[in-house]
């Protein structure tokens, strides 16, 4: 009987072990999922600041157009 229950608390162990590693990968699949997500998000915050910053330096070089053509008027 000694070995039954060596038997039945190894196969114990190795059961909550393997519960345990299901735990784990499943945790991994979230977190590949996530990453990916979050990667897929950053790109697209990176594209949108750099379209952005060049429509803001669009709109700062027509006003100081502007500025220059109003300066020009007053000394007219």
């Amino acid at each position: 009987m000694a070995n039954d229950t060596k038997t039945q608390v190894a196969e114990a162990g190795l059961k909550k072990l393997e519960f345990r590693v299901d735990e784990l990968v499943s945790i991994c699949d979230q977190l590949r999922d996530e990453n990916q997500t979050l990667r897929v998000q950053h790109a697209r915050t990176t594209a949108d600041k750099a379209s952005l910053l060049e429509k803001n330096e669009q709109v700062r070089t027509r006003v100081e157009a502007m500025i220059g053509r109003l300066r020009s008027m007053e000394k007219s």
